[in-house]
């Protein structure tokens, strides 16, 4: 099943600046090769639903490996049934709905 998740990963107890940690997950959704957009507070990544969800546990597995005592995640998520729809379509459509509007 395909899904798209707006990931926050919140490393806890490692100071205020959490670039690092965020960092290294970047670098886990990039080698899953999942498609994915950052963002101020988190990522969206899309993909097939085990692959997504591997890539999320590996995130806590990795900080909690590099010394992160507690990591708190927010993850919204969602699925179709009626279609296939990508994270680019989902813009364009709102894109186009605005493009109408000037």
């Amino acid at each position: 099943m395909h899904v798209m998740i707006d990931l926050c990963v919140v490393p806890i107890g490692v100071g205020t600046s959490v670039s690092n940690e965020i960092a290294e997950c970047q670098l886990l959704i990039r080698a899953a090769g999942l498609q994915s957009q950052m963002h101020p507070y988190g990522t969206v990544i899309e993909g097939e639903w085990d692959a997504v969800m591997a890539c999320v546990k590996a995130c806590h597995e990795r900080l909690h490996a590099l010394g992160v005592p507690r990591v708190f995640t927010n993850l919204k998520l969602g699925t179709r049934t009626d279609k296939t729809q990508h994270m680019q379509d989902k813009i364009r459509s709102v894109e186009d709905k605005l493009a109408g509007e000037k």
